[in-house]
């Protein structure tokens, strides 16, 4: 499950297919072109043999002209700054789309997680949060959970903020446990808002997930409850892959069974029939659930794409070349933008907990961000009616419209 590289050209590209249906400037889409800062930082860090190894780090932030910027945290082989710009400047859309005040950002270190041991993933955790203390903050950059990092990483990023300023500031990470100032829902929230979006885009179809054939490429955290979520709407879920293949039953996956295998043998692979995760893209299914990396629909493979709608539970899941083919094949494209705002949404609503010292329960959470989550699938689904465009080029048309309206507020400094 290796995901196709990123291009700033593509997305150029659909934002100039948008600009038709936007009142835009030239000043705010310069803005938009280029991101407000890329860092990129060397850090040493003592291995457990002794030895020093140093890992190449990066912190991008797009854009702050709605608010301070959120972005996750990757740990993951490969990465570098032009792959950290790509997923800011989607994060900043991501946020208009939502109608949040925030901007995008990303960041991260090239290295695989899978070869540190926790000792060491501390260390390179900490290291790193340590050359970006002076530009991190509640009210600057608030960093979250991404490929590679979880809830622990983010506690420890908590922990290291503290002991450089002084200061134990809850809401300079969110994603974070539960007992250091963390939100309910924050590991669900993504996969079942786009479970719960795809029905929403099925319906305006005229169609249901009800016995709806489904496939997810990706069982991880979003994979395993955008899948729990398809099946609890009716939807049959009859293949699902991770990062050493697939597995496929006709019948449909017994998913809480799947999960205590996975959890038991390290892969979905052995549980009924495998696949592999190439396969598991060509199923000939009503919805695929796109839930593991950027790239994993490109031009490699868009041919071989059989499904009816393509739903990005990720960023950039579908390519701008692989989109284009599809669009043309009649298949319906969920973009990120609408299907994965759930995850951006509980992480504003953490930082929104943390600023105010007050917390909500787990029900009154999920009510607010299906709340915040319909709105914009609600603006976005009127914008395509009303323009008769994609939900893509709405979803975008939309993003750049409030982004404007923000810059042009604003001015220029000095």
């Amino acid at each position: 499950m290796r995901a196709s590289g990123l291009n700033w050209q593509g997305l150029m590209e659909q934002l100039q297919d948008a600009l038709p249906y936007c009142a835009v400037s030239d000043q705010s889409l310069a803005y938009f072109k280029y991101p407000k800062r890329t860092l990129s930082v060397n850090l040493p860090v003592r291995m457990d043999d002794g030895q020093i190894r140093v890992f190449r780090g990066y912190r991008t932030v797009h854009s702050t002209a709605r608010g301070p910027s959120m972005g996750g945290v990757r740990f993951k082989a490969g990465l570098n700054a032009h792959e950290c710009e790509v997923l800011a400047a989607i994060m900043t859309l991501k946020a208009a789309v939502a109608d949040l005040p925030l901007g995008g950002a990303k960041g991260g270190v090239d290295v695989d997680p899978a070869i540190l041991s926790p000792g060491e993933l501390e260390g390179l955790t900490r290291r790193y949060t340590s050359e970006l203390v002076d530009l991190i903050g509640k009210n600057e950059d608030i960093l979250a959970p991404d490929v590679g990092s979880d809830a622990q990483v983010m506690a420890w990023i908590l922990d290291t903020y503290g002991e450089n300023t002084g200061e134990t500031v809850s809401g300079v990470v969110v994603g974070k446990p539960i007992p250091l100032g963390g939100s309910y829902a924050s590991k669900d929230a993504r996969g079942r808002s786009a479970a719960l979006v795809a029905g929403r885009v099925l319906k305006e179809h005229g169609e249901s997930l009800n016995r709806a054939r489904a496939a997810v490429y990706g069982f991880g955290d979003v994979g395993r409850k955008a899948a729990r979520t398809l099946v609890a709407e009716g939807a049959l879920v009859i293949a699902v892959s991770d990062q050493d293949g697939g597995t496929f039953a006709s019948g449909g996956l017994d998913l809480e069974a799947l999960a205590a295998y996975r959890e038991q043998h390290g892969s979905v692979q052995g549980f009924a029939t495998d696949i592999t995760a190439d396969e598991v893209i060509e199923l000939d299914v009503d919805v695929l659930m796109l839930a593991y990396d950027y790239g994993a629909v490109n031009a490699g493979n868009a041919h071989a794409v059989r499904a009816r709608y393509l739903v990005e539970a990720t960023n950039r899941a579908v390519l701008p070349e692989a989109e284009r083919f599809l669009k043309a094949q009649g298949v319906t494209i969920l973009p990120d933008l609408v299907a994965s705002i759930g995850g951006l949404v509980v992480n504003y609503l953490e930082w929104v907990q943390d600023a105010s010292n007050f917390f909500w329960t787990e029900t009154e959470i999920e009510e607010a961000i299906d709340l915040r989550v319909d709105r914009a699938v609600d603006g976005v689904l009127e914008f395509m009616r009303t323009r008769q465009t994609d939900m893509r080029t709405a979803a975008y048309a939309m993003a750049l419209n409030r982004l404007h309206e923000a810059s042009v507020m604003r001015g220029v400094y000095p």
